[in-house]
């Protein structure tokens, strides 16, 4: 089977992989604040989908794997600049898609996903058509997502290493108009959110390959190594963690940026391993399988993260609780006869989506799964009670 067979039928299966998840979730209160707030490009995308398709998981999800199978073509496309051995750049994607971060933007809709998708088009458009079509890209990326300043900065500290004048003062003018749209906020007093970051970081990329990212990037500061890549990468990896000495930062921003030198540290690790003796290489090969095991593990707790309800004993600590309860929930008020019920506020906008509106009929009060009665409504994953609340009717005469 050629390369190119094989990177395609990569692609396929991580696409089917990504749509059995869809049924795995709920619609969180941040992406129904998305879809209900204020205009965005990815609102605009994301009701496009509910046009076609319906008011559905499938129909929410469907343009952030769209989003996600783009970016990993274009990906494989950039390294080739970068990586000489075919199979390489197979491993390079496999690796991209088995990232947590990286599933998470692929299913989750948030900005993260539409960012590192913009990043992959520029690098592209960047590195393969004329400068003019540069400018326009980056004109609308300022236009439609304040997710995108930071790869103005990125730009404005790579034109001055290229003593590019015409490149520099137009980055210089996206970065201060997308703060004079979207803002930045910078308040705030020293509460050690520095190692959180950095926890948040490890988890996106797993621990051993964000150290040899880290590694990679320091690694050609000091051989002067630079390229846009890697001033892009640096800048918002460099940014994120000063901003995270005053407040806690939105990693999501930010991850996209170091995603996007991948193919760099990829460059380097097959420079390094081809440079040696074969007698040599073995660290190599030890350290990339287990890395790759590492990153399966890490990989698997993100698709099969239901089974840790068996473990914690909080189900509210679970890091996928807030994406968890309110398909069920609606459904078995539905299986009740109610169509519309008082909440919470964020509880009544993930019901909104599944047909269950807010009104005064029923009061919805939420309970501990430990205090649960026999006629409150209770949901249950893996045989472990997460979430349980009374469901009581409202008399008004």
């Amino acid at each position: 089977m050629s390369i190119r067979n094989i990177f395609f039928l990569i692609i396929g299966l991580d696409a089917l992989w990504l749509a059995l998840q869809i049924g795995e979730l709920s619609i969180s209160y941040n992406e129904a604040e998305i879809l209900n707030g204020d205009f965005s490009l990815l609102q605009l995308l994301i009701n496009s989908s509910i046009m076609l398709f319906g008011q559905n998981d499938f129909a929410l999800r469907l343009p952030m794997i769209l989003l996600h199978i783009l970016s990993a073509i274009l990906l494989y496309d950039i390294s080739k600049k970068y990586i000489k051995v075919q199979r390489n750049r197979l491993w390079l994607i496999i690796i991209f898609i088995l990232l947590p971060g990286v599933i998470s933007s692929s299913i989750i809709v948030n900005s993260a996903g539409l960012i590192l998708f913009g990043l992959f088009l520029f690098v592209y458009i960047y590195e393969n058509y004329s400068i003019k079509y540069s400018y326009i890209l980056l004109l609308f990326y300022m236009l439609i997502d304040g997710g995108f300043s930071a790869l103005f900065m990125g730009l404005v500290f790579y034109s001055l290493y290229k003593k590019d004048r015409r490149f520099l003062l137009f980055n210089i003018l996206m970065f201060f108009s997308s703060l004079s749209i979207y803002g930045i906020d910078t308040h705030g007093s020293p509460k050690g959110y520095f190692l959180d970051s950095i926890g948040i970081y490890a988890a996106i990329f797993s621990p051993i390959i964000f150290i040899y990212l880290f590694y990679t990037l320091y690694r050609r500061y000091l051989t002067k190594e630079f390229d846009m890549l890697w001033f892009v990468s640096t800048v918002a990896l460099l940014f994120s963690l000063l901003l995270s000495f005053r407040q806690r930062v939105p990693i999501e921003y930010f991850a996209p940026y170091v995603i996007l030198c991948l193919p760099l540290v990829a460059q380097t690790f097959e420079h390094s391993y081809r440079v040696r003796l074969s007698i040599f290489r073995r660290n190599y090969r030890v350290a990339f399988v287990v890395s790759l095991v590492l990153l399966l593990i890490n990989s698997s707790v993100v698709f099969f993260n239901k089974y840790l309800y068996y473990v914690i004993e909080e189900p509210k600590k679970h890091f996928s609780y807030k994406m968890h309860v309110a398909k069920e929930l609606a459904q078995e008020l539905k299986g009740m006869g109610i169509e519309c019920i008082n909440s919470d506020e964020k509880m009544s906008k993930r019901l909104e989506f599944y047909g269950v509106t807010k009104c005064n009929n029923y009061l919805l009060e939420e309970i501990s799964t430990d205090s649960r009665k026999k006629d409150s409504v209770t949901i249950s994953y893996k045989n472990r009670a997460v979430y349980s609340a009374n469901v009581t009717k409202i008399y008004t005469n």
